[in-house]
């Protein structure tokens, strides 16, 4: 054993595992990311990680769920610093995607389906995201409190998959990331305008 590994003994190793290969992730993505570079950034022995993480799919799983996590922080703190039940929406909406352009890497990993597969994300992930569909559901609640269950649901589709589209079109250079809380901001008057409406020819 190392003197570093000696170091992380007593339990931080998986810690420092984990801070190591995000580290990396962030400057060169997933594709070059390996356990024995993840080791070599940590200071330990090639084989340490594997005391923690069994193979470089389980370190990106863990590094799948950091990020996740991060990405729900994000959109919590926007909406607590929102005014209101719209701007709140917004601001979530915003944080969503500037996260992904401030992260692109980490995003990138949350939803590559051969890490987070689509119907066995694990307890944790599932929890994560679990949360996040409550946290987007909660906010449309905040704005149409009307809507029955199912057009909740709905809408939470909805909103994510906006969100997310501008997110992948951000990273992509096809939309500027100035662009995206104008774009939630004409999202929620083009619902209001088309609700009103309605509720004209209802009238």
């Amino acid at each position: 054993m190392s003197r570093s590994e000696a170091r992380y003994h007593h339990g931080d190793l998986a810690g420092a595992l984990e801070t190591a290969a995000d580290g990396l992730l962030a400057e060169r993505g997933a594709a070059s990311l390996s356990l024995r570079e993840v080791a070599r950034r940590a200071g330990v022995s090639h084989n340490a990680p594997y005391h923690h993480f069994p193979d470089r799919l389980a370190l990106l799983r863990r590094l799948g769920i950091r990020h996740m996590g991060r990405l729900l922080d994000a959109q919590r703190a926007a909406r607590d610093g929102a005014t209101d039940a719209r701007s709140a929406f917004v601001a979530m909406g915003a944080a969503y995607v500037g996260y992904a352009h401030d992260h692109p890497h980490g995003f990138a990993v949350v939803f590559d389906p051969e890490v987070c597969e689509p119907g066995s994300t694990g307890q944790e992930m599932s929890a994560l995201i679990a949360a996040n569909e409550a946290l987007i559901g909660e906010a449309i609640a905040a704005i149409a409190p009307d809507l029955s269950t199912a057009q909740r649901e709905a809408a939470v589709v909805g909103a994510w998959g906006a969100a997310h589209g501008l997110a992948q079109l951000v990273a992509a250079g096809h939309v500027p990331v100035e662009a995206v809380r104008p774009a939630f901001e004409a999202y929620l008057a083009v619902g209001a305008t088309l609700s009103d409406g309605v509720t004209r020819a209802a009238g």
